[in-house]
């Protein structure tokens, strides 16, 4: 028996020889730019409001509407890359996506900036199709390992863009041009990098390790139709719920921070816009090993005690993020309020991890489905997290708490997660066949390359 089934049962990072690797780097390169694209004008908001001349609430709006309109594109993406496949969904979804990114620029008012951002908001489906394509990809002993390394280093997008931007738009003031031109410009400079990405994501790669949905024959094109479930059967599961709402307390305060930290420690802290920006990217950098490291510790839970063993581990980081969200909305020190902003993003990015770590295993023949419902609720969460810093009476670190409380109650939702004693047994019968497979392999291996020399 084939446990791996043609999925990659390890990551090989310095590989782009294989379909599943090549598809691993473009599919976080895809969302890394995705992302850059998607909050490349949040470090340049002092800018803009200045202006435009926007209110705090009509700020507080801009924030909701960036992220509001990925419920729904999650939600549709994740359906979609049932039916076509993710090598098609992400071209169209990257270059049609670029078009709002670059056109932000012909605002003019209020009004014009808040449809831009909504448009722009679309792009952030872009994280269900790089999920799903490496679920797609690679074997359940590392499929949380894959998940959270492609979304982390994708998300790792939304810190570089925090200093990147304002670094982009310095250089258009240099090269002679006045802010209100500058930022304008600047915001060509993602949506180009955005359009050169699909072309290559369309010519690289495939939606599955076999090959394209097109290029499969009538009788795995009539099994895979037969092995994806209908998208209310996935969404009848109240697991996929529980998912929603816990995906909503960690990878919705991301974008929540993402929107508001530059804005925040140059309001709060008194820094130029270079500094904040500086200081907020640092919260995305993080993503470069802390997701990577949820999906890790996911996998080796998953491995020594099953699958309820990924939500056991699930439930902590999501506690633990809570309570250090609690702590940095106390801090007034700049290095101190730094340090706890550190270390709350390592807890919320692991968090993220782990909880695409357990959504392969919810329902594999509704795996687009579910994957589009959680990643909608991060979205989600940023929408009712938004609302907060709407409020006039209400300071910045006033919310922060008030959202710290509601996140480290959430963990109790991963009593709700469980699993049947036949979907363990299932689970980690296919988990000792892949790992023997996998051993068999790394013996044959010196004994092949012995026999070639």
């Amino acid at each position: 028996m084939n446990a791996s089934k043609g999925k990659a049962s390890s990551i090989n990072l310095f590989s782009l020889k294989t379909i599943p690797m090549r598809t691993f780097h473009l599919s976080w390169l895809a969302f890394f730019l995705c992302f850059f694209g998607w909050f490349g004008i949040a470090p340049l908001m002092a800018v803009v409001r200045d202006e435009l001349n926007l209110t705090k609430d009509q700020i507080g709006n801009i924030i909701i509407s960036s992220v509001a309109i990925t419920v729904v594109a999650r939600l549709a993406i994740g359906w979609l890359c049932d039916k076509i496949g993710p090598r098609i969904a992400y071209t169209g979804l990257l270059i049609i996506g670029a078009l709002p990114v670059m056109f932000i620029g012909l605002s003019n008012s209020y009004e014009s900036f808040l449809l831009f951002r909504l448009a722009i908001g679309v792009i952030g489906a872009s994280f269900v199709i790089t999920q799903y394509h490496t679920t797609v990809m690679f074997a359940p002993n590392v499929v949380g390992t894959a998940n959270a390394t492609t979304a982390g280093w994708g998300n790792l997008g939304g810190g570089i863009t925090q200093m990147v931007m304002p670094l982009v738009f310095a250089a258009f003031v240099g090269a002679g041009f006045i802010q209100a031109e500058a930022w304008r410009y600047a915001m060509v400079v993602p949506g180009i990098a955005m359009i050169l990405c699909g072309i290559a994501y369309y010519k690289y790669t495939k939606d599955t390790p076999q090959g394209n949905i097109s290029e499969l024959s009538d009788a795995a094109a009539a099994k895979k139709k037969k092995d994806t479930v209908p998208f209310w059967k996935a969404a009848a599961d109240y697991r996929v719920w529980a998912l929603f709402v816990l995906y909503g307390a960690c990878f919705g305060i991301e974008l929540t921070i993402n929107n508001i930290a530059a804005i925040y420690y140059h309001d709060y802290f008194s820094l130029d816009l270079a500094t904040a920006g500086l200081i907020a990217g640092l919260f995305g950098l993080m993503n470069i090993f802390a997701r990577t490291l949820g999906g890790y510790f996911g996998d080796k839970a998953g491995i020594r005690w099953g699958l309820s063993g990924r939500v056991w581990f699930l439930g902590a980081v999501i506690l633990v993020e809570g309570l250090a969200l609690l702590l940095f909305s106390q801090m007034t020190v700049l290095p101190l309020s730094i340090i706890a902003m550190v270390v709350f993003s390592l807890f919320v990015q692991m968090s993220e991890g782990a909880t695409f770590s357990v959504v392969p295993f919810i329902n594999k023949k509704g795996m687009g489905a579910v994957a589009g419902i959680v990643g909608a609720g991060g979205n989600a969460g940023a929408v009712a997290a938004g609302f907060l810093f709407k409020v006039d009476d209400m300071s910045y670190p006033e919310a922060l708490f008030i959202i710290g409380l509601v996140v480290a109650s959430t963990s109790v939702l991963t009593l709700l997660i469980r699993f049947s004693p036949e979907m363990e047994h299932e689970a980690q019968t296919e988990m000792e066949l892949l790992l023997a497979e996998k051993q068999t392999m790394r013996v044959a291996e010196p004994e092949l390359q012995a026999e070639e020399v």
